[in-house]
This record gives structure tokens, sequence and C-alpha cells, in this order.
């Protein structure tokens, strides 16, 4: 069986003559893709009526039709289809899709997808450097180009604000950018306030990767915090929200990844931030699209393609909007020679579309994988086998005993520091509520439609941090609901409305060493496990994303206002306007730590 790793197509220097003598039509294709319409990412045009010629993995030549006559060859006949280059995500974490990188393959292929640059952080926030390597190794072994932004910010805040099982310094960043050649870029500089402040470990970090020549990702809101980001060496952003930042951004230098999401998540700026293009007239020529974060069920029905195909909605040209998909991607990380586009000496990743731009066939490094939108028995072997997380792995939730998980409901008259949870979730308001004494906390509640919120640091780097909090406009009536990928320290995050339903859910996280679920009335209705760092399943996605729909549907009936991604965001404590960590509420920007309560 051939190989489907990233490594089973030869370097281009060792093809060269090979290449050559089949483009000069000396020595026979492996494979002729005949009777195709080619998507030139290079000139944004439609080339109709060619054949493209394959060898050892790459493209040897795109030629017009019928220039092939002979019989060594394999054929395949697109039929008149659009034959286009595989798209390029630019930005991704592979954990957020719940899988492994093995697993999270099959997804990204079916939908066209056969290059990802991803940012690991989230293991690296669980497991420091042993994770990220783990998941290089993984990685390496999947059927799919994975390359690694090596993450920039762990943790995201200082210890003094949160809890988190990892501590990336710049002396390990480096290291890591010294050992893997995988590593071709720095992850998002999530802590942008203290980069525009001029902090000396989040400078020192970007210095590691400066000085070895690798571009530097970013993570920023706010239009006032863009010339000193720029200024610091960040050359992309996936966080432009809206026209005007996305304005400023380009002008100040820095690649836009328009982030495209299902419309009911915090994922989806593209619409928005697209018009510096097609409103603005800005050029398009430092425009990518990019994923960002996916669970498993949404991998399934809103790949990069259906990205693209966003793009086009929002008024680029389908030769436009696959040139952001695909070739912008590979330009930015210096790959556009490799990956991107149908040249000769290119990879053979590419993708058959139908009418509507949907990918029904990928071809990697030359190897059909995904025909007529199912796998081939090819990938579906390569599927089956999936790399072993260290042990370590999974035993990473480590909790007391006992813990408390609701806050001492007050006897006197208070002023409560409640979050306010709104779509699309990414930013959270801060409410001050005025609580008079009352006989129980469902008085509150029903009052002024509060629930608990509550954060249990769970790497057993403390004496069992626990912070207790209140969520308004949650719309949680019953129950609990809980996840050990609460960002991006990934400790346990639990909301519900009484200490016994949150205490099973605690519990049943616990048991399993990750997961997240939903509880009513004692019983764990849904529940997707995550034994691999809390953060993985060890499962095929396709499992994986059934698991994730049935907690869906559990999740709506317990009332939930925003989606299980957008509530594992409610502990990330570098977006304002308030957040809580194991070490209570913090207020950003000031990166204050608020009391729950203050004297009324």
């Amino acid at each position: 069986m051939p190989s489907l790793t990233r490594f089973s197509v030869k370097p281009l220097s060792t093809l060269t003559r090979q290449l050559a003598a089949v483009a000069s039509g000396r020595a026979a294709p492996d494979l002729v893709i005949k009777g195709a319409r080619v998507l030139s990412t290079y000139s944004e045009r439609m080339l109709p009526d060619r054949e493209i010629w394959i060898s050892g993995g790459r493209i040897a030549a795109v030629k017009p039709a019928g220039a092939y006559n002979g019989k060594e060859a394999r054929i395949y006949d697109a039929r008149g289809g659009i034959v286009a280059p595989g798209l390029v995500d630019p930005h991704i974490h592979i954990e957020s899709s719940m899988v492994t990188a093995c697993a999270y393959a099959e997804a990204a292929l079916l939908n066209g997808t056969t290059t990802i640059f991803c940012d690991s952080h989230e293991i690296g926030n669980v497991m420091d450097v042993a994770g990220v390597e783990a998941m290089l190794e993984d990685a390496r072994q999947a059927p799919l180009s994975i390359f690694l932004t090596v993450p920039s910010t762990v943790p995201a805040t200082s210890p003094q604000l949160e809890t988190a099982g990892g501590d990336l310094t710049a002396a390990k960043i480096a290291a890591l950018f010294d050992k893997w050649p995988e590593a071709v870029a720095l992850g998002e500089k999530m802590d942008f306030v203290q980069v525009a402040m001029g902090d000396e470990r989040s400078h020192a970090i970007l210095a590691a990767a400066l000085q070895r020549g690798r571009p530097v990702s970013g993570h920023v809101y706010g239009r006032e915090f863009v010339a000193a980001y720029a200024a610091s060496g960040i050359t992309d952003t996936h966080e432009a929200i809206d026209r005007e930042i996305a304005d400023d951004l380009l002008e100040a230098g820095v690649w836009l990844f328009l982030r495209g999401g299902p419309p009911t998540t915090p994922w989806h700026s593209l619409p928005q931030a697209i018009r510096t293009v097609t409103e603005l007239g800005a050029s398009h020529k430092r425009v990518a699209v990019c994923t960002d974060d996916r669970d498993a069920h949404d991998l399934m029905l809103f790949g990069l393609d259906w990205v693209t195909r966003e793009a086009i909605k929002a008024g680029m040209t389908l030769q436009q909007a696959w040139a952001m998909g695909s070739l912008h991607g590979a330009t930015r990380f210096g790959m556009g020679d490799e990956i991107g586009g149908m040249g000769g000496g290119r990879r053979a990743d590419m993708v058959l579309l139908d009418h509507d731009y949907k990918p029904v066939n990928t071809w990697y490094g030359g190897e059909l994988v995904v025909e007529g939108g199912k796998i081939t028995p090819l990938l579906d072997q390569a599927l089956s086998t999936r790399y072993r997380y260290p042990d370590a792995a999974y035993h990473t939730v480590k909790l007391p005993k006992q813990v408390k998980l609701t806050p001492p409901l007050p006897s006197e008259t208070v002023v409560a520091h409640t979050i306010k949870t709104e779509l699309p979730g990414i930013t959270l308001g801060h409410v001050t509520v005025r609580l008079e004494p009352a006989k129980t906390w469902k008085d509150h509640f029903d009052k002024h439609g509060l629930c608990f919120v509550t954060v249990v640091e769970r790497h057993a780097k403390s004496t069992g941090n626990v912070a207790h909090g209140l969520l308004s406009n949650f719309n949680l009536k019953r129950g609990a609901v809980a996840s050990s990928v609460g960002h991006d320290s990934h400790n346990i995050i639990i909301a519900g409305v009484d200490e016994a339903d949150m205490q099973v859910a605690l519990r049943a996280i616990e048991k399993i060493q990750g997961g997240a679920c939903v509880v009513m009335d004692g019983k764990v209705t849904a529940m997707v496990p995550l034994p691999i760092a809390g953060l993985l399943s060890d499962q095929r996605v396709t499992v994986v994303a059934e698991q994730v729909k049935a907690l869906k549907i559990e999740w709506e009936k317990a009332g939930c206002s925003i989606p299980y991604m957008g509530f594992n965001l409610i502990p990330l404590s570098v977006i304002p306007a308030i957040r809580i960590t194991d070490k209570g509420l913090v207020l950003v920007p000031e990166m204050q730590i608020q009391p729950l309560f203050d004297a009324a």
C-alpha cells in the first residue's frame, strides 16, 4: 500500500530529472487526469480542456486535452469537472476538533483540505513541551500535510491570573524550532495587551521566532493595538472582526486570515472583515481564509471548502476565493512553490469540484483518497491505525476529593459582578447586579436570570483552586453543563443551578479523564469522552462527530444561550470584558482580579 504521510512524496530536488522527462514526453506519467477544467490560482483563470500529468506524487505538467496518447499511465476522466489545488488552512487548532491529528485527516480530506498549519497551544497548556511534541509525532503519522505554528502564549496570562499545566518559555520555544522542521512559524500571540505594553517575556518569545527567520502569527482585538502589534513583528491575524480593523491590519502589513465558521458560533467574522476588499477596494493578495476552531461535528459540515464558498457569497469570484483558500495561505508561510497551485513540480494535492464547488474527489500526493464524497479503501486503511499518545496524556485531570462548587449565599445586600453571555460569545459583558438578601439562590436566579459558573483547577499545581462566578443571560434553568476544555489553561468549567448536578458533572469528567457533558436530575444525558489530555478522543472523527451532535441536542434542551465552543471561551482571560479562571474573576484589559461581591 502506498504511504499516505506527507513524507511519502519525495522532495522536488530528488525528482527534477524524472519530472522534466515526463513533462517533455520522454517518460510516461504515473497518472493522467483528463477532461478537466483547471482552476489556476496563479492567474485566477479557468483553463478549459486540460489534462494533468502526475509522476512521483507531483504534477509534471498541465497540458491541453489529448496531449497524452500513451498506454502506460493510469487515466482518470474528470468529465468536464473543475480540478483545483487542494485547500491550505493557514490557522487551525486540531484540539478544538476533539480528535487526534490522524483522525482529523479524514474530515479534512473529505472537505478538500490537504495541508494545515496548526497551533497546538491547547495541549501545550496541559502538558507543556511534551504535549506539543506528542502532537507533532501524531501529525507525522497522519495522512495529511501538517505543519506547526509553535504555541506562543502558554499560559495565556500570568500565573497570578490562572493556573496552567504548561509554561512555554522563550527557551523552550526556541528549542522546538531548532528540533522540529515542521515548526515553521510562531503561533498566535494572544497576549496582545502585553505585547503592546512591551512585556519582557512576550517580546523574548517574539525574538525566538524572529531571530530564526520564522513568521509570527497574531490574535488582536481593538484598533488601538494594531500599530504596536505590527511593529512588534506580528504579520498575520485571524481575529479581524469587522471591516475597519481588517483595513487597519492590511495597511499595517499584516496578512488577513478571514475566519469562517457556523453562524451560530463565535467563529464567523468573514462576512464583515471581507468588506475591506469588497467595499473599500483593498487587494485580496494578502488575504486568506481559515477555519480556526471546529468541533468534530462542525468539522464534517463546515470545512475550509465551506469557508471558501462563503467568500464567494460575500462577493469574491470562484477563482479569487479558491486562491484565498489555497495559494495565499501557502504563500504566507513561504510554501507557494510547493502547494496551493497546479504548476509543474508542485505536490499533486488536488480536488475535483461539483457544480456547487464542493469537493467530490481529493488526491493527496497523487493518490485518490476521496472519491464521490467518500473515503477510498486506501485512506480507510491508513486511518485504521492512529498514533498512541504517551500514557501521561491519559492522566491529566487531577482533582481534590472535595470541592465546593457554589459560592455562599450572601446574607446582606451586595453588588455581584456577573458575566453576561451573548452571541457570538467571544466578548463577554461585565454586568453588576444588586442582590438583596434572599432565602435561596433560586430566588436570585429567577429574578435576575442568573446561574452559577465555576472553574476548577485540574493540573494539580495548586492546593485545588476553585473560583465561583455568576452567568447572566446563559438561560440554564435546570441541571449543569461542564467541560475540561476551558480555554486556554483548560481547567474544568461548570455552569449549573445547583451544587448536586454540578458535582455529578465534575466527577463524570474526572472519571473518564476529560470530556464535555450535560447533566439533568443527577444523570449524565450526554457525554463526549476526551481522555487524551482532557482535550482529545481516541476515536475516529465520524464517531466523535456523532457524540458531539448528541451533546449539542442536550445542550439546547438545557436552554444554554451560547453553544458549547462559546462556553469554553468563558475562562479565556485575554478577551474583554470579564472572564473567570481558577483564580477568580478577571477584568480585561486591566488584567486584574475582581471579587465576586462588593458591598452595596
